[in-house]
């Protein structure tokens, strides 16, 4: 009996030691203790519960997937129009934590267009979304090359490939544009939209008097841009991501959809949208940015 009492003083010596241990281990790991392994009656285990709740901790790979999500977004407007445009997408953008810039190009000339938004891509703290609408899709076609860029996205935009110029891929699918008297040139080789038939063809889903404000304030867009050769197609080498208006009367939806299926881009659909519909849906455009931003590598 005698012998049964000193092993029995020994394990109790060697539990509280192990007990005092392990707090301090718990401590320095998880801060305060959760719950310490105690001796019950003869030897059996329980736990004690702590008054602070626990933490569970982030693996390895889970927080390396939420630090992935690239923050930077350049946003490139298209002809006809200018980067205020994107007010509605941008406003959600950064309410949800991104950096955006927006590229107002000049639109006196494709290659200028090209410089303007590499200017702004060199301003980029690390690797950035690069989306476009409308001819701005050429523009980031050609200029989505620099090493910044990580994916694009074309919101109701042009996606020509290398020796393509938009005004020849636009002959594929014609759309009520093209085949329309909405389109006007200036004597030196500026062209625009009507302002009558504005609201008509490039922003049936707006209010009147947006679009009349839009028309009224219209970028006019060198004709010889439209016809500018693409030489090396960044979306030939990065991920992509389209976004087809189903209304667009300005480009055809058939001829998203076809750009899309060409490039194997990610492409969601917006019904009833018109070719403006970077101003009038600026939730769904967003949200196909974010999905580009946590999916891009």
């Amino acid at each position: 009996m005698e012998r049964i009492v000193r092993r029995l003083a020994t394990f109790a010596r060697w539990a509280a030691h192990t007990t005092r241990h392990l707090r301090s281990f718990t401590q320095r790991r998880t801060g305060p203790v959760v719950g310490l392994i105690v001796i019950s009656g003869m030897g059996s285990l329980a736990v004690a519960r702590g008054t602070t709740p626990h933490k569970p901790s982030i693996s390895p790979a889970a927080s390396a997937n939420a630090d992935h999500r690239i923050r930077n977004i350049v946003l490139v407007h298209g002809a006809w129009a200018d980067g205020s445009g994107w007010k509605g997408v941008y406003d959600i953008l950064v309410k949800d934590g991104y950096n955006v810039s927006i590229v107002q190009e000049p639109e006196t000339s494709f290659k200028e267009d090209v410089a303007a938004t590499k200017r702004v891509l060199a301003q980029q703290d690390g690797p950035c979304i690069l989306v476009a609408h409308s001819y701005g899709g050429a523009v980031i076609t050609e200029a989505g090359t620099d090493p910044s860029v990580a994916g694009l996205v074309y919101v109701a935009a042009h996606m020509p490939d290398a020796g393509e110029n938009e005004a020849d891929d636009g002959k594929r699918f014609p759309s009520d544009l093209s085949k329309s008297t909405a389109i006007k040139k200036t004597a030196d080789g500026f062209t625009y939209l009507d302002p009558a038939q504005f609201h008509e063809y490039f922003a049936a889903d707006l209010p009147a008097e947006q679009a009349a404000f839009m028309a009224r304030s219209q970028v006019l867009n060198a004709a010889d841009n439209f016809k500018a050769v693409i030489t090396t197609p960044a979306w030939r080498s990065k991920p992509s991501w389209m976004l087809v208006a189903a209304k667009d009367r300005t480009i055809s939806p058939d001829l998203e959809r076809w750009y899309a299926a060409r490039a194997n881009s990610h492409k969601v659909e917006v019904a009833g949208a018109s070719h403006s519909v970077y101003v009038s849906r600026p939730k769904e455009v967003a949200a196909l940015i974010e999905d580009a931003a946590a999916h891009a590598r």
